[in-house]
């Protein structure tokens, strides 16, 4: 297994050399290494069975020069410290890759869901809220769903706030329901930015994305959505990668292609793929090394590709639908096996960019088609991927330091234009 990435190291890490590269001094490493603060909240919640139960919460927030802060909270056993500052980092780069006006936020509780209760996790929510609630608002830090939270949390938030408030607030949080503000477009949009990334991908190394085969590790919402959209381009998605909790890590492979709409029929009515009849199972180290992939898309967890199967993987493209996929040492053996590797930064920007729509719908109070969002959010992410590769070709870099040095210009810009620097 690989060594544990302190997350927040490794975004140090690419801060520092994107500064060397750019020329710029020591001064702005100084104000981007380290969030602008960070607050740890005791979250007290009476329990079904009438005691109270402490957790601990957190919300970091760390460059708000281009706008307030952006970034989703979690509900997981693992939520420390670390993370939450290295995500909350990692997100005032996607924001600034992709050119919205917004800062990096990342928040969570430390809790397991699964032994919750719906009442408890309302509970827990809007005790949350509370703790953190000097910190949050429209024009402050808009947060929005991640690992185990979902529409229904953002509700409670929204409703918490704005009782706080004494007036409805639609636009302190996004991922809403859609009767509560909430945006066409916004679940599937992940997937849709992952999609325009490849497209994008195929155009730049010369290849027809209609005779592309794909495999994508993960059938959550930004794998299944990524599958789907990349199929109506045309691609043959031959592998699905999943984790169920009594085998544990597997594969669906068919070499003639996987039916995703039929494999997202399945999901909905089993809530599992792993007896999906029309598929052979393969296990995940096989996965890694199917030869007859031209594209691998990791949309499940974080340090999935490592120095371990990095290897052997064949394919001539990654693009990393999931946050922080590959590990410092598999990009290095990637980068020297010359396989381009399209980071996740700007691969999966969809989410946080449809977000955007969603805050600037609830601030004007109207509302757009899924079609409008959807044409809107490929011109975004088109731009911003041409602004990367093009990065990359005249810097002489990976595209993952390319992302990198697009995002820190803007933001050295704005602390020159402000006289932070």
């Amino acid at each position: 297994m690989s060594e544990k990435i302190n997350p927040v190291e490794s975004v140090q890490n690419e801060i520092k050399l994107a500064c060397e590269k750019l020329g710029l001094d020591n001064s702005y490493y100084e104000i981007l290494k380290e969030p602008e603060r960070v607050l740890i909240v005791q979250v007290p919640v009476r329990m079904d069975d009438g005691t109270i139960k402490t957790f601990t919460g957190y919300r970091a927030q760390h460059c708000t020069i281009m706008g307030p802060a952006k970034g989703g909270f979690r509900y997981h056993p693992d939520v420390n410290l670390d993370e939450v500052k290295g995500l909350a980092m990692w997100m005032t780069f996607k924001c600034a890759v992709v050119g919205i006006p917004y800062g990096g936020a990342k928040g969570g509780v430390c809790c397991n869901p699964a032994e919750l209760s719906k009442a408890e996790l309302e509970r827990l929510t809007r005790s949350y809220l509370r703790a953190i609630n000097t910190m949050v608002g429209p024009d402050k830090d808009i947060p929005a769903p991640d690992v185990n939270t979902n529409p229904q949390i953002m509700a409670w938030f929204m409703d918490e706030f704005s009782m706080l408030k004494g007036h409805n607030v639609p636009g302190v949080v996004t991922g809403k329901p859609i009767s509560l503000g909430g945006s066409q477009g916004r679940v599937q949009a992940t997937g849709f930015g992952v999609t325009v990334a490849v497209k994008k991908a195929c155009e730049a190394m010369g290849i027809d994305v209609s005779k592309t085969n794909i495999a994508i590790q993960g059938f959550g919402n930004v794998g299944s959505y990524t599958a789907l959209y990349c199929s109506k381009n045309g691609a043959k998605i031959v592998a699905v990668g999943e984790w169920d909790k009594d085998i544990g890590t597997y594969a669906l492979y068919d070499e003639e292609g996987l039916d995703i709409e039929k494999l997202f029929d399945f999901k909905a009515k089993n809530g599992t793929i792993v007896n999906y009849p029309d598929a052979r199972r393969i296990n995940l180290d096989e996965f890694w090394t199917l030869d007859n992939v031209d594209i691998l898309i990791p949309a499940a967890l974080e340090n999935a590709i490592d120095e371990n199967n990095a290897p052997n993987i064949k394919a001539k493209i990654i693009v990393e639908a999931a946050n922080g996929p590959t590990t410092p040492e598999a990009d290095r053996i990637l980068a020297e096996k010359g396989i381009a590797l399209f980071p996740d930064i700007l691969c999966n920007a969809g989410g946080v960019t449809a977000s955007y729509f969603e805050w600037v719908q609830n601030l004007m109070n109207f509302y757009w088609t899924v079609e409008e969002v959807n044409t809107r959010l490929e011109e975004i992410l088109t731009k911003a991927f041409d602004d990367v590769y093009n990065m990359h070709k005249e810097a002489g870099v990976t595209l993952r330091q390319a992302a990198y040095l697009v995002a820190i210009n803007r933001i050295a810009e704005n602390m020159k234009l402000r006289g932070w620097v």
